[in-house]
């Protein structure tokens, strides 16, 4: 009874008096205005009655659905990007999701209205990728900086072919160069 805080199980008198008498309030912190609707009750009680309404007919109730202008951005974006590689840390009060980042600088760029409509979206991935921000598309290879070492982009396959052929060079100097001292010429 004393979890439901609704008075149609019973009035609040009669729940804080089972709260005495079940020793859970002690006699000390009894509130004064227990002891007034004691010596004065009420001449009818209070009784719990569910407002009824007079509808004819089927009512429909309409929500309006609350959508805002970010809530585009975030779609796309989790149609884009998904949601990360990594779970939201809700136990970090000030954690911040990519997201969220990516909202409020496609914000910051729409204010500064330097970046025309279609090319906002790409250009804030560009933007956070700069801050160092990585967003990796789904089904696909993650957005990767422009400027990076083109050794990083190689395949295996190409870097050993180009190990076998260095090693193959090299090989055919020396062996050169151990000829033309066998022979005396200078090489």
């Amino acid at each position: 009874m004393a979890g439901s805080r609704l008075e149609k199980f019973g009035t609040i008198f009669t729940r804080m008096g089972d709260l005495i008498r079940g020793g859970v309030v002690k006699a000390k912190d009894v509130p004064v205005w227990y002891d007034v609707y004691a010596a004065f009750p009420p001449k009818k009680d209070p009784l719990y009655v569910k407002p009824m309404a007079k509808r004819y007919g089927k009512v429909t109730v309409t929500v309006p659905e609350i959508f805002y202008k970010e809530d585009e951005v975030r779609a796309k974006f989790y149609a884009v990007y998904g949601t990360g590689p990594r779970a939201f840390e809700l136990s970090k009060p000030n954690f911040i999701s990519t997201c969220q980042r990516f909202v409020e600088k496609y914000g910051e760029l729409e204010k500064q209205g330097e970046v025309p409509e279609e090319a906002l979206f790409e250009e804030t991935g560009r933007a956070l990728l700069a801050e160092g921000v990585m967003l990796r598309r789904r089904g696909g290879p993650s957005v990767a900086p422009e400027n990076r070492d083109p050794v990083l982009g190689m395949r295996l396959k190409d870097m050993l072919s180009e190990l076998q052929t260095d090693t193959a060079g090299k090989a055919q100097a020396e062996g050169e160069q151990v000829q033309g001292e066998s022979t005396g010429t200078p090489h």
